[in-house]
């Protein structure tokens, strides 16, 4: 079983920088499976488990844009179809505006509904250069459901 991303230990950081890099490599892979003919912007997404599972996701375009659907949303769906609960989310893509690319705000909101706040979220782009950020730190104030357990009174 992987460690949890709770950086308490210098054993467990290290965990964590490896479960990045996993992450990192997946997407970068990933990558090279996408389906863009109309935008030539190749993306790639990679899930690790919180068990260290890997699941891949990759951009898949239409010619009817609205049909199209991000790498990090195939990679979070194919984790949950997969039982997979995402610790870390890694989207491999070219640079937007000379910066890195990260999830879009539908990304965002699926990744919050699907894995919450803590799960650690990597933009990298095709030379390697990464930041990493929690969903928490990208959605601060996204919609939340309520479950049985924490809905208001």
């Amino acid at each position: 079983m992987s460690a949890s991303l709770d950086p308490a230990t210098p054993e467990t950081e290290e965990s964590h920088a490896r479960e990045i890099d996993r992450a990192v490599a997946a997407a970068t892979k990933a990558r090279s499976r996408s389906y863009s003919p109309y935008s030539d912007f190749e993306m790639g997404a990679a899930v690790i488990g919180q068990g260290g599972e890997e699941v891949l996701g990759t951009l898949i375009e239409n010619v009817s844009l609205a049909l199209a659907i991000c790498s990090e949303r195939v990679a979070l769906f194919s984790a949950i179809t997969g039982a997979v609960k995402p610790q870390v989310l890694a989207l491999c893509s070219p640079r937007t505006d000379e910066e890195l690319t990260w999830p879009c705000g539908a990304c965002l909101q699926v990744a919050l509904e699907l894995a919450g706040p803590e799960l650690i979220v990597v933009a990298v782009d095709p030379d390697g250069n990464r930041a990493q950020a929690t969903l928490r730190d990208l959605l601060p104030r996204g919609p939340h459901r309520f479950t049985p357990t924490n809905r208001p009174s």
